[in-house]
């Protein structure tokens, strides 16, 4: 490292973060040579709890994980169960869980777009888009009861059904949203303050997204066309077929481009959906015990693949259940895009994947030397009854 190299810390706790996360950057005046992440922060245990848990009980905390994306995690809990059990929820469950979904995506998208403007010093822009994101927090509401963790997943099917009024509410509030929208994509595309924080910066290639593995909004930035809901279609998205939507500069402004051009789509298919509603049960029985084996359920979350393992032993409660989530995938791009890049671009570079941490954290690794050694689960108990024998 030269003389005039310095390593700035960000974090666990700093105003560009919204929750806890660690990064190092090099930088060389104010250009970042090098960066690093250290996660673990927020880690809570979730995939060791849901093994002393049975399998109901569990769907209620694993939409915990996240409290933007509640319900696409149950989704894909739903379905790997479901799949061992040999059960099929029916279809009017399937498309209303669609709908939450999309509902959800909507919530999302929003709510990024206002955290990324207050990044980017854009605070009108911020405060408007968290205005008119309570519009389907008060659609979600009216549906399932809940503002954040809506619960409208059961093992089997749904909870709760979609009646005229609902409907009408629904469809209201999506012609209010897309007419804002449009506004959001104008000023995004053409607001030269906001164009300054986002064109030309963090841009990457489609063989750099294919190499990095990144998933989502984030790849199809970068001219990546994956999206689950197409590739590989879960619960009703066979029967609803969406558009990809692509971009190809790659860029930060792509990447907002991208999701509310994504928004439009989301809004096309909610009214087709609602048009088309299948008659018929909300749910069917599931067995308490599910018979042994392993399966994997990968859906596409707002910010990307979520991905779900989940194996039984044959008995009440799951014997393990790993999850692989977007952000986990996609926080390495900024570690890549950062170099080369203005040390003042790094928290809009990093929030343009649209990060989680609370969800993204899963295990913690210790190092004592040199070297990585990842703990298992009776070693880190064998430790801390050590450790508090230590301290009595």
């Amino acid at each position: 490292m030269s003389k005039e190299q310095f390593i700035i810390p960000i974090g666990p706790q700093h105003p560009a973060l919204k929750e806890p996360g660690h990064f190092t950057f090099t930088v060389d005046g104010e250009i970042v040579t090098g960066a690093s992440v250290r996660l673990g922060y927020a880690h809570r245990g979730i995939e060791k709890a849901v093994e002393g848990r049975n399998w109901i009980q569990n769907l209620y905390l694993l939409e915990r994980i996240c409290g933007i994306c509640s319900h696409i995690h149950a989704t894909a809990y739903c379905l790997g169960v479901e799949k061992l059990a040999g059960v099929s929820a029916p279809p009017r469950a399937q498309a209303i869980r669609v709908l939450v979904a999309e509902l959800e995506r909507i919530h999302s998208h929003l709510l990024w777009l206002g955290v990324a403007a207050h990044q980017a010093g854009f605070d009108t822009l911020f405060m408007y888009s968290w205005r008119d994101r309570e519009t389907v927090m008060s659609i979600l509401e009216q549906l399932t009861g809940n503002r954040v963790n809506y619960s409208a997943n059961i093992l089997g099917g749904v909870k709760f059904d979609v009646d005229e009024q609902i409907k009408e509410a629904i469809q209201s509030g999506l012609e209010f949203l897309e007419e804002r929208t449009h506004h959001y994509l104008d000023i995004v595309r053409n607001d030269q303050i906001f164009l300054q924080r986002t064109r030309g910066i963090g841009v990457m290639s489609t063989a750099q997204a294919e190499q990095l593995g990144v998933t989502g909004p984030t790849a199809r930035a970068s001219g990546v066309r994956r999206d689950l809901r197409v590739d590989a279609p879960y619960a009703a998205y066979a029967e609803y077929p969406l558009k990809t939507v692509v971009g190809s500069v790659g860029d930060l402004e792509a990447r907002f481009v991208v999701r509310l051009n994504e928004l439009f789509e989301t809004y096309r298919l909610i009214r087709t959906l609602l048009e088309t509603l299948p008659e018929g049960e909300l749910k069917t029985r599931m067995p308490r015990r599910i018979g042994a084996g392993e399966t994997i359920s990968r859906v596409e979350a707002p910010r990307g693949e979520l991905f779900y393992f989940i194996k039984s032993d044959g008995g009440e409660q799951p014997a393990r259940i790993k999850i692989r989530t977007p952000t986990l995938i996609n926080l390495e791009s900024v570690t890549h895009l950062a170099v080369g890049n203005q040390l003042a671009d790094m928290p809009m570079l990093l929030t343009g994947i649209d990060p989680c941490f609370s969800c993204n954290d899963r295990a913690v690794v210790v190092r004592e030397s040199q070297e990585s050694d990842a703990w298992t689960w009776e070693r880190l108990r064998q430790y801390g009854i050590a450790f508090y024998r230590e301290k009595t």
